[in-house]
């Protein structure tokens, strides 16, 4: 691999044992001569804070619901190994609602699928899945008109209940 990259093979094996970093250009060389394409982008600078849309989109939910209900944010999932935690959690007297919150939509089936695991590993019997309302999200959704069939209520159905203190009927999406 790291002839056919043109790569030094002491170079090439400090990578693979992260001693060193490469250049893009060295690292699309590697990529190119095991089959892959790298792909990258670059973002201007902005909110020190990366996760801050995310925290934005979180409060616009937040703000609509009943003033009774407990929120809480990064709520581990079940187990000593687990790492992965739900984005918020909205709790009522007798009732819990996990809420997955995405800005960006890249793959609705990745989402679908990481959505499945976490409600069956985190024993959630409904979620709410809270999506940016932006125009790539809604196109994203437009075109798998099929996905997420567990959760068939919107954001009429859903928001209502959650601004009166009573739980959705059932599982949801929600665009704010």
């Amino acid at each position: 691999m790291a002839a056919a990259a043109r790569l030094d093979h002491g170079q090439l094996w400090r990578f693979e044992r992260r001693r060193c970093e490469l250049t893009p250009v060295d690292l699309s060389a590697v990529c190119e001569a095991v089959g892959l394409e790298l792909a990258m982008r670059a973002y201007p600078g902005g909110d020190p804070i990366r996760d801050a849309g995310h925290a934005r989109l979180l409060a616009r939910l937040r703000g609509r619901l009943a003033p009774g209900l407990r929120w809480r944010t990064e709520v581990p999932l079940p187990g000593p190994q687990e790492m992965r935690a739900w984005d918020a959690v909205i709790t009522g007297s007798d009732w819990r609602l996990p809420v997955e919150a995405e800005t960006v939509v890249f793959d609705v089936q990745a989402l679908e699928r990481r959505l499945a695991l976490k409600r069956r590993d985190g024993g959630a019997e409904h979620i709410l899945l809270l999506l940016a309302d932006t125009p790539r999200n809604r196109r994203a959704l437009l075109v798998a008109p099929a996905a997420f069939p567990d959760l068939p209520l919107r954001n009429r159905a859903v928001l209502g209940r959650l601004a009166t203190g009573r739980p959705p009927d059932n599982g949801g999406m929600v665009f704010l």
